[in-house]
């Protein structure tokens, strides 16, 4: 009995990223209001009624793609408390802090940055989008000024920076719209842009001679 109900639920989630995965890459060709529930079954492989039964909506079906792709997974698991970030946070120096920072925003950007640009598009024109996320902070800022605190404390750190323009600093430079820019709008290789984001967030964060 055991083993049939884990193959049932295996199955059930090997589904359910399915519809996940066609409905990204649809909603970030077609744009979320363009793409119908049907074509994104199609793409999955399934009935529309099973998109209905797994997310309820398509409001909730975004919901969870977002979620899934900053995480990585389907694991009910905060950025914070993930190990990449932990290396940020538990890191020696402030050298090697940017260094598990950069890393790791990349590939979170690899995976949400043309979805940010949709959701935010989408939500122009979609009061059911904004509702998706009433709170108005900024769960992106929160990592970013958490990692920033972290870093400014650590020995290399520029004397006398705060950990608020730091957090801005880093905020503005490790942004999903300058990823697409550089990586997607001037073909930038995604290595290339880790290089040069820790190059400069290198001069403006630590200090030595590199700035």
């Amino acid at each position: 009995m055991r083993e049939g109900k884990g193959k049932r639920g295996g199955k059930a989630l090997e589904t359910r990223r399915r519809i996940i995965e066609a409905a990204g890459a649809l909603f970030v060709e077609q744009g979320y209001g363009a793409t119908k529930l049907q074509e994104i079954a199609g793409r999955a492989g399934v009935a529309v009624q099973t998109i209905y039964f797994v997310f309820r909506n398509k409001p909730s079906l975004l919901k969870e793609l977002v979620d899934v792709a900053i995480a990585g997974d389907d694991e009910p698991v905060p950025t914070m408390d993930r190990p990449w970030f932990a290396e940020v946070t538990s890191a020696p120096t402030a050298e090697s802090a940017l260094t598990a920072l950069v890393a790791g925003t990349r590939r979170t950007l690899e995976r949400v940055a043309a979805i940010t640009e949709m959701v935010r598009a989408a939500a122009a024109t979609n009061p059911e989008i904004r509702e998706l996320w009433p709170d108005k902070a900024d769960p992106r800022y929160t990592v970013i000024s958490t990692a920033a605190k972290s870093l400014t404390a650590k020995p290399g750190a520029r004397p006398a920076l705060s950990t608020d323009e730091a957090a801005d600093i880093i905020y503005a430079v490790l942004s999903p719209e300058l990823f697409l820019v550089l990586t997607r709008d001037r073909a930038w290789p995604p290595a290339k842009w880790e290089q040069w984001v820790y190059d400069t967030l290198c001069s403006q964060l630590l200090a030595g001679d590199r700035h």
